[in-house]
C-alpha cells in the first residue's frame, strides 16, 4: 500500500494567494501597528512644537492680558496635519517595524519559512498598504494645504502679533504675463469683510509701452473681479512720452486673493506649499527654478514610504547580523540620513545650484537602490 504525501501546509495555498488569509493577517498587524506609531511619532513632535512656542504664544500683551488657553488648543487642531506630514513617512516606517517584531516575537518568521513562504511574501501587505499610504499623502497635504493653512496662519498671526486681523506684509506676485505686484500689507479679510491692499505697486509692460499703477488703498470685489482704487493713478511711457491720470478700478483677473496669498506662503513657508498651489506659481512664472523643485518634491514625496520600508526592515529582519538594539540604531541612523539628504537636496534645488529633477529625485532613487539591495539580501 503506498503512502499517500502529504503536501507541506495545505491551507497555505489560500494564505499565498493575494488577499487571502496570510495577507489579511499581516495586514490587520499593520494597520494597527502604524495607528501606535500615528499616535506615538506626530505626538512627540507636537509636544516638541507646543514647548518650543507655548511661551510665545501665552505671553501676555500690551494691556497684560495672555490669550485664553483654548486659542492655542485650537490652533494645534489645525497645526497637527502640518506636523504629520513632515513625519508621515517615518510613522510608516514605524509601523511597518512594529509589524516585523510581532511577526519575529511570535516566531512566525521562522515558521513562515519553514512552510515555504518566504520574508518577501509575507510583508507583501506591508508594502502595499505603504504605497496606499503614500499616495493617500498626496491626496491629504492637497486638503490641509488648501482647507487649514489659512486658518493656522491667521491663528499664529494673533496669537504672537497680537493683531484683531491677520496681515500679510511685504508681498510680491507676478499677473499672468509674468508682470510684477508688489504690495505692502494684505488683509485676507475676516467676518465678511472683503480682502484689501495697502500700497499697492504694479508694472506692466504690453510691448514698448510701460504701465506703472499704484494705489494706496484696493479693495477686492469678489462679483466684478476687480481692485477698486483710492489713490490711484496710472502712468503711461511710450516712446519716451508719459501720461498719468487717476484710475479708480484695476482688473482682478491678473492677481486674486488668493493669488496673493499663494505668493506669500510661497516666500514664507515653501514646503507647505499643495501641489495645486505651486503649479499656479509656476504658470506666473515659469523659469522659477524654485517652484520647478517644489512641483518635482510633491511628486515625490509618496515613494518616501515605500523607500524607508525597503531600507528599514531588512535591519530588523536580521540583515547583515544586525540584530536586537544595533539593527534599530541602523535603521534610526539610516533614516536620519535620508530626512538630511533629502533636506540637502531640496534646499540645493531651491536655490538653483540643483536641477529639479535631481533635487527631488535622487534620494529617492539612491536610498531607493539601497534597499532594494538590502531588502534582496534577506535570507528567505
Amino acid at each position: 500500500m503506498k503512502s499517500r504525501r502529504r503536501p507541506i501546509a495545505g491551507a497555505l495555498h489560500s494564505g499565498l494567494r493575494l488577499g487571502g488569509r496570510l495577507d489579511q493577517y499581516v495586514a490587520s498587524l499593520f494597520i494597527g501597528s502604524y495607528a501606535v506609531a500615528l499616535l506615538l511619532v506626530t505626538g512627540i513632535f507636537v509636544i516638541i512644537n507646543l514647548a518650543s512656542n507655548l511661551e510665545n504664544y501665552l505671553r501676555p500683551g500690551l494691556d497684560g492680558v495672555s490669550p485664553p488657553g483654548w486659542l492655542v488648543a485650537k490652533l494645534y487642531v489645525y497645526q497637527t496635519p502640518f506636523l504629520f506630514l513632515e513625519v508621515a513617512p517615518f510613522v510608516t516606517l514605524v509601523g511597518g517595524l512594529f509589524t516585523a517584531s510581532r511577526l519575529m516575537k511570535n516566531r512566525e518568521v521562522v515558521a513562515g519559512l519553514a512552510a515555504g513562504v518566504s520574508v518577501r511574501r509575507m510583508l507583501l501587505p506591508v508594502f502595499l498598504l505603504g504605497g496606499l499610504l503614500g499616495a493617500g499623502m498626496f491626496g491629504f497635504r492637497e486638503w490641509v494645504a488648501e482647507s487649514l493653512g489659512a486658518r493656522r496662519d491667521a491663528l499664529v498671526d494673533y496669537l504672537v502679533e497680537r493683531r484683531p486681523e491677520p496681515v500679510l506684509e511685504n508681498v510680491w506676485v507676478k499677473d499672468m504675463q509674468g508682470n510684477p505686484v508688489r504690495v505692502d500689507a494684505f488683509y485676507p479679510g475676516i467676518d465678511g469683510q472683503p480682502p484689501r491692499l495697502e500700497g499697492l505697486g504694479a508694472t506692466l509692460r504690453q510691448g514698448e509701452r510701460w504701465t506703472n499703477v499704484v494705489a494706496k488703498l484696493a479693495v477686492y470685489d469678489a462679483a466684478s473681479k476687480t481692485w477698486q482704487l483710492e489713490g490711484g493713478t496710472r502712468e503711461d511711457v511710450y516712446g519716451g512720452a508719459k501720461t498719468r491720470e487717476p484710475i479708480t478700478t484695476l482688473s482682478g483677473e491678473d492677481f486674486t486673493p488668493r493669488d496673493l496669498r499663494t505668493a506669500w506662503k510661497g516666500r514664507r513657508h515653501p514646503t507647505e506649499l499643495s501641489f495645486a498651489e505651486t503649479l499656479e506659481l509656476l504658470k506666473r512664472d515659469p523659469d522659477a527654478i524654485g517652484w520647478q523643485t517644489l512641483l518635482q518634491s510633491n511628486l515625490a514625496f509618496p515613494f518616501a514610504h515605500l523607500v524607508l520600508l525597503f531600507v528599514g526592515l531588512p535591519f530588523l529582519l536580521g540583515h547583515a547580523r544586525s540584530k536586537g538594539p544595533s539593527g534599530g540604531l541602523w535603521v534610526f541612523f539610516l533614516c536620519l540620513c535620508y530626512f538630511g539628504a533629502d533636506f540637502i537636496c531640496r534646499s540645493l534645488g531651491l536655490q538653483g545650484q540643483l536641477g529639479p529633477l535631481m533635487a527631488a529625485w535622487l534620494p529617492i532613487l539612491f536610498f531607493g537602490s539601497l534597499g532594494g539591495v538590502l531588502f534582496s539580501s534577506v535570507r528567505t
